[in-house]
């Protein structure tokens, strides 16, 4: 069942790629798409709680659908690709494993155990 999931999660963050490109994204998107809902790893500096909290903000796919379906609604093209960035992002993280942090350490995911 495993490898039934990571197909899934690969398939939606490919198709967030291809949404991006809908969207004429620049080429500086596809890099945040990667890296930048990371940045809110620096929760964790203000403890295990915080930490969670802010990450799985960031890392939540319902936050990211809220972000296009807005944009999609307003017509407000930056929501949308930050919708399509935080759950391309999600889905590439889910794919390698890493899930939404529970309160006791950034190791400890609803996926099971990191490492």
């Amino acid at each position: 069942m495993k490898k039934v999931l990571q197909a899934e999660e690969l398939f939606l963050f490919i198709a967030s790629i291809y949404l991006l490109y809908l969207l004429n994204a620049e080429w500086w998107f596809y890099i945040l798409l990667i890296i930048g809902p990371d940045i809110s790893m620096l929760g964790y500096l203000a403890g295990n709680k915080t930490g969670a909290i802010v990450y799985n903000v960031f890392h939540h796919k319902a936050v990211a659908v809220l972000f296009f379906v807005v944009g999609s609604i307003f017509q407000l093209w930056l929501l949308q690709v930050i919708g399509i960035l935080l759950f391309g992002h999600s889905s590439m993280d889910r794919l390698f494993g890493y899930g939404l942090k529970y309160f006791t350490g950034f190791k400890d995911t609803h996926l099971g155990k990191i490492g």
